[in-house]
């Protein structure tokens, strides 16, 4: 798998300039954007082709000099007035000019006519072969590297975007932690894969306290867990049970725990077939209790389905339960809401009914 995300602990430097809070645990440093270039224009930014330009005429150049030395050691050049019956190694090579036009059009395999090698000279035989074979590996090489830097994967993971805050709130009978995906260019990522960790400083019954102690989140969506179809911007969802780390927490206690929730996505690009892990991380202040996020996908009277971005990480305030453990226990079933809640305490009587009158 191609290593695409550059580890840094967070302890000692904050990488991510949209999440920077000094006490986070975890790495990361990428920052979610969107990124509207094409092939053409990735090709110009990151494999521009002035480093293979200078190579191939310091090449030329080089080789030039080399021809340059052997026809004047054969006695072939203008200036040394050569014999009616000079066996040339190279010929109409008449000084340093021709040469290098010679090296030229023999490394990139270019023939005007006029220029030719002939069979009298073995070392010029032999350099030919050698600047053949040069020219060759060079060209293997920069091509190698621009297909590299097209393939790189990257670019390819910033257009990964996660929700900047995550929510909890109950989700189809359950009280769930969700969080919010997007694939941000046409592309599909294949095999897609998403998991959590939480990082937590954990104190045992004995007293002994585990720094970063990583504890596996599990994280679905409707369509299933094995791989995520990635056509659309997605919820994940994450149950908080029994068996979930976050049952033993409440809505007044979650600010106050030292821990971070790390999200990973495992995928390959369709395109280039490039493995790459995008990832991202939620520390307590991110972390709404109480909320859920708005609509994003809505159909249109043509019928298309269409996405808006505008309510990728908007919230709303929606009646929860204060605790996991007050959520499945029905006597204690407590909830907050900005919009208040109802008493079952008061019952509903009508007050022109004589015998339902208090009188003092």
């Amino acid at each position: 798998m191609s290593d695409c995300i550059l580890v840094t602990c967070r302890n000692l430097l904050s990488g991510n300039p949209q999440k920077s809070f000094s006490s986070r645990l975890s790495f990361l440093y990428f920052e979610n954007e969107v990124l509207c270039e094409t092939t053409a224009q990735k090709l110009l930014e990151q494999a521009s082709a002035l480093p293979k330009s200078f190579s191939d005429q310091r090449c030329w150049f080089i080789f030039g000099l080399l021809w340059y030395w052997i026809c004047r050691n054969n006695g072939d050049l203008e200036w040394q007035n050569p014999p009616e019956d000079h066996k040339p190694c190279v010929l109409n090579l008449k000084g340093l000019t021709t040469a290098f036009l010679f090296s030229l059009e023999t490394q990139t395999t270019v023939g005007y006519g006029g220029l030719d090698i002939t069979p009298y000279c073995p070392g010029a035989i032999a350099l030919i072969i050698i600047q053949i074979l040069v020219g060759a590996i060079i060209n293997c090489f920069w091509c190698g590297v621009v297909m590299t830097k097209i393939a790189l994967p990257k670019k390819r993971v910033k257009t990964i975007r996660f929700s900047e805050v995550a929510v909890i709130c109950p989700n189809k009978g359950a009280l769930c932690l969700l969080i919010r995906v997007a694939n941000l260019r046409k592309s599909l990522m294949i095999g897609t894969q998403i998991f959590g960790k939480l990082l937590r400083t954990k104190v045992s019954s004995e007293g002994e306290t585990t720094i970063l102690d990583q504890v596996n989140i599990d994280f679905m969506v409707e369509a299933g867990t094995d791989s995520l179809f990635f056509v659309c911007p997605l919820t994940l969802c994450h149950v908080i049970d029994k068996t979930s780390p976050f049952f033993e927490m409440a809505v007044d206690t979650l600010n106050q725990q030292e821990l971070e929730l790390v999200v990973f996505l495992d995928g390959t690009d369709e395109s280039t077939s490039s493995s790459c892990q995008v990832r991202t991380s939620y520390i307590p202040q991110e972390i709404m209790w109480g909320y859920k996020f708005l609509p994003i996908i809505s159909r249109s009277k043509e019928g298309k389905y269409c996405v808006n971005f505008s309510n990728f990480a908007k919230v709303e305030p929606v009646p929860t339960a204060s605790c996991a453990e007050c959520f499945h226990n029905e006597k204690c079933h407590k909830h907050f809401s900005t919009k208040g809640i109802d008493n079952q305490g008061f019952e509903v009587i009508n007050i022109g009914d004589p015998a339902s009158i208090t009188k003092m």
